[in-house]
This record gives C-alpha cells, sequence and structure tokens, in this order.
C-alpha cells in the first residue's frame, strides 16, 4: 500500500473498552456516587451550624471588648470601637448599633426592627435561613449584660 512512507498499519492489539467494562465502571461510579452525595449535604449543614456559632463567638467577645472600652472611657453614652461609633445602652451597645461591632458579616443580615435583633444566616447573601440565626437583645439594666441566642436548628 503505502511502502516506504513512514505509516504502519494497525495491529490487532490496538483496541478500546470494550462496553461490559464500561458498565461496571459507571456502575462503580453511581455507588460511590450514591454515599457521597447525603455525607456532603450533611457537611453542609454542619458548615451553617458553625458559621453562626462562629458569629455568636464574635459577638459576645466585640460586646465584652466595648463594655470594656465603655468603662475605660469614664462610661460615655457612645464609645469608638474599630473606627465605628458605637451607642451605649446600659453599658453595652445598642440594639441598633451592635452590627457595627463585628468586623465581617458576609453571609448574614441583620434585622434590628424588634428586638431581639437577629443576625440571620443566608443561603444567597440576601434570602435569611429561618432557624438559622444569633439573636442579640440589648442590655435591660447596668447590672444585667445583653442576651445573646444562638439558634441552629435550621441550619
Amino acid at each position: 500500500m503505502f511502502s516506504g512512507s513512514g505509516l504502519q498499519s494497525m495491529t490487532a492489539t490496538e483496541r478500546g473498552f470494550a462496553i461490559i467494562e464500561l458498565v461496571v465502571v459507571i456502575t462503580i461510579l453511581a455507588i460511590l456516587a450514591a454515599f457521597a452525595v447525603p455525607r456532603f449535604a450533611s457537611l453542609e449543614v454542619e458548615a451553617r451550624s458553625a458559621e453562626t456559632a462562629a458569629l455568636g463567638g464574635n459577638l459576645r467577645s466585640s460586646v465584652a471588648a466595648s463594655h470594656a472600652l465603655w468603662l475605660a472611657e469614664g462610661q460615655p453614652a457612645t464609645v469608638l470601637l474599630d473606627g465605628q461609633t458605637i451607642t451605649m445602652t446600659n453599658g453595652y451597645p445598642s440594639l441598633a448599633t451592635i452590627g457595627g461591632t463585628l468586623t465581617n458579616l458576609d453571609g448574614f443580615v441583620y434585622d434590628d426592627s424588634s428586638s431581639p435583633g437577629v443576625f440571620s444566616k443566608t443561603n444567597d447573601g440576601s434570602t435569611p435561613i429561618v432557624n438559622c440565626d444569633v439573636r442579640y437583645s440589648a442590655a435591660v439594666s447596668p447590672t444585667a449584660g445583653p442576651t445573646i441566642i444562638l439558634d441552629t436548628s435550621g441550619c
């Protein structure tokens, strides 16, 4: 045929996968996927719960820092914390300015239209997830600090 042109004819050893081999590989992948998907779904719930718990811890820390600053400055009506003016109520951040004590609220929205104020975890940055939040109630007296409650039942 084309002798001397450098082309060689196909030999009998060059062949692709048999259909049964492809079916076996696809079946194994399907079985692995059946076990992996529920595990990943569970990880997403755990991640949202952990983010909510972390925000609760950050909120407690920022409340303590604000209160300490308020005491150190002689109990003024407002304190300046990380460049944010925080209005103090009974020595603790008010409902309206508690969000300013936190440096990062990514993945959460804050609603201070009623008491307690609610930091809700979001799915897409704007839609709150029901019962996946941190609630902040301002201090009602100088001797009783604010109340911070975590709810991760809907995460």
